[in-house]
């Protein structure tokens, strides 16, 4: 099956996707939809001013629950023969259930209340508001948080390794590999953080938002109060006034907070790649891998690369459901609907990208040979320190006399000491400067 999949997150990257379809695949949001007409069937018959239907009992209660908790693949399948002829999926989940509730004793007779006065999208937004945290809670976030400490470890490792960094690619100023690990640290810490306080929202109002249909045949109910509490029960936040639909702001901000960490991610994935190219870091070889068809000496930063590029299809994912969503023709249109049931594939192509990169973090070592040898073979970068120095003393032409001296120019250790010297920098300025390159 996965050598004939039309996706390489079905076929190629199946074991690695695999995670996510118990919240993302076609059964997964039957389930979901289950769970959500479940949920409210019961919850009506708990209303005490909805006369209608009464409470069930606990047993039936439990019967009810177990269709949702014992969901199988057989199960979708019916939904989906039913759907063949329904040509509607929610309609076909409906009927799917009146068929199993009719086997629950005492029940038969409650059937029309199943889907009582609900419009498709009441039940989809909900499916989906408890599939997208199912998956960031079980499985992106603890993934996202195991990857984000392996960076903190190697950060803190090279935490006093000098570096020699580049602006515009040219040597700059001495830094640290460890602070220049950080900065990704903090960037995705703030991301991890707006993501772990993200909320989906619900909508529960009927055919256009206005509980018409529920007030026309149980008037004296508070539906509005009723649609708040039950989409709270769900861990949503509930919409007040809405169209037929989930407006999908949520979504739209999900998609930037997660176009945010994926580009985040990209910049880190070039940056590996780059310290990687220039020996700063190490790639451990690995027994019977081969580097290239034709060259037997390349040992490749594959992993960065497939990070690199399966965020990119991420992204691009995200930036759809972030402009598209949100926008729906007056009261309704079908158009989000096709577009949703591709959410599985952007987080897919993540979770591909972080598995990536944490391999591609387990593999490397830091060459702290290479990196010293790095930067002592670029002395002009203390001009900046030794300008700083100068200034400070309220020298004149400070920069212009380290410009004349370093701009464009080939300098060694021992011309920037003869400078200091001249200039009448102490033994201790001298040292400190010098041991800014390790």
């Amino acid at each position: 099956m996965t050598l004939t999949a039309l996706s390489p997150l079905d076929g190629r990257y199946a074991a690695k996707t695999e995670a996510l379809r118990p919240y993302f695949s076609e059964q997964a949001l039957m389930r979901a939809r289950v769970e959500v007409e479940i949920r409210y069937l019961i919850a009506l018959a708990r209303e005490p001013k909805f006369k209608a239907l009464a409470p069930f009992t606990k047993p039936e209660e439990q019967a009810l629950l177990r269709i949702v908790v014992q969901f199988s693949e057989k199960d979708a399948k019916s939904i989906q023969t039913i759907e063949r002829t329904t040509n509607h999926d929610v309609k076909a989940v409906e009927y799917f259930l009146k068929e199993r509730t009719a086997k629950i004793s005492g029940l038969k007779k409650h059937l029309e209340f199943i889907h009582f006065g609900l419009t498709s999208e009441d039940v989809n937004n909900l499916a989906y508001g408890l599939m997208i945290h199912g998956a960031l809670k079980n499985v992106l976030s603890p993934v996202f948080c195991e990857f984000l400490e392996d960076l903190r470890t190697m950060s803190r490792q090279a935490k006093n390794v000098p570096l020699l960094s580049l602006t515009h690619g040219q040597p700059a100023t001495p830094t640290t590999v460890g602070k220049e690990l950080w900065v990704f640290v903090e960037r995705l810490e703030r991301q991890l953080t707006q993501l772990s306080e993200f909320k989906m929202q619900g909508k529960f109002g009927g055919a256009v938002g206005t509980f018409a249909a529920h007030y026309a045949a149980a008037p004296e109910v508070n539906w509005a109060a009723f649609g708040r509490k039950f989409v709270e029960s769900l861990n949503l936040d509930p919409l007040t006034t809405t169209t037929q639909i989930n407006p999908h702001d949520d979504l739209a901000e999900l998609s930037h907070i997660m176009e945010r960490v994926n580009t985040i991610l990209i910049d880190l994935s070039r940056d590996m790649w780059l310290y990687i190219s220039r020996g700063v870091l190490r790639q451990r070889v690995v027994r019977g891998e081969v580097g290239s068809s034709a060259m037997p000496h390349k040992v490749n930063p594959i992993d960065f690369e497939n990070a690199e590029g399966n965020l990119g299809l991420s992204n691009a994912l995200f930036a759809h459901f972030a402009a598209k969503l949100p926008i729906s023709r007056l009261q309704r249109d079908l158009s989000d609907s096709t577009v949703q049931r591709s959410i599985g594939s952007a987080f897919g192509y993540h979770l591909i990208a972080i598995l990536a990169l944490q391999k591609g973090l387990g593999k490397l070592t830091l060459d702290e040979k290479a990196v010293r040898s790095e930067l002592q073979a670029h002395p002009e970068v203390l001009a900046e320190a030794i300008q700083t120095i100068l200034r400070a003393r309220g020298t004149a032409g400070a920069y212009e006399k380290l410009k004349v001296l370093t701009r464009g120019e080939k300098i060694t250790l021992k011309d920037l000491e003869g400078f200091m010297r001249k200039e009448k920098f102490s033994a201790d300025e001298i040292k400190r400067v010098m041991k800014m390159l390790g």
